[in-house]
């Protein structure tokens, strides 16, 4: 009997996707690479920038039984940029290995990749509600460079948040 794909969410943090003036174009390649590693995923949810409504997605996101939760955009330094604040309202534990790696990666393409201010970590929760959560920048070029990173180690950060061995 095999197990079901772990499920994974997306979520897109842009003023201007959500509002309709702008296209969503990092969220469904985030979506498409997680799919790609074996996660069941919907389509991405798009949130304006604030910490609040990032708080409130991933809270949703994770109550919904996603073990991996992608944002993308809202990590730079920008005024309304405050997806790391709203993350970490969520995470238990930080992993900040990933995102290390991911601006590593980054500012070897362009200097301002080490901007980003995303943030990893884990929500330990009740009842196999424990997830990883990692903030992407929202660039479809960060998206496609900094996936393969992630994935490298998602399956792997839920299967010890369900208890597996090292």
């Amino acid at each position: 009997m095999t197990q079901p794909a772990p499920r994974a969410a997306v979520i897109t943090v842009s003023d201007r996707a959500s509002a309709g003036t702008a296209d969503d174009r990092s969220g469904p390649l985030a979506v498409e690479a997680v799919v790609a590693a074996g996660f069941d995923c919907a389509a991405a949810v798009v949130v304006p920038d604030g910490a609040e409504q990032v708080e409130h997605a991933l809270r949703d996101a994770i109550a919904s039984g996603a073990r991996l939760v992608v944002t993308t955009g809202g990590t730079g330094v920008g005024p309304r940029d405050a997806t790391p604040e709203g993350t970490a309202r969520v995470l238990t534990r930080l992993v900040p290995g990933i995102v290390e790696e991911i601006r590593r990666l980054a500012t070897l393409e362009t200097p301002g990749g080490m901007l980003s201010r995303g943030l990893a970590g884990v929500v330990d929760g009740p009842g196999g509600s424990s997830a990883l959560v990692v903030n992407l920048p929202g660039s479809t070029a960060a998206v496609r460079s900094a996936m393969p990173v992630l994935l490298s180690v998602a399956s792997h950060v839920v299967s010890q948040l369900d208890g597996g061995d090292h």
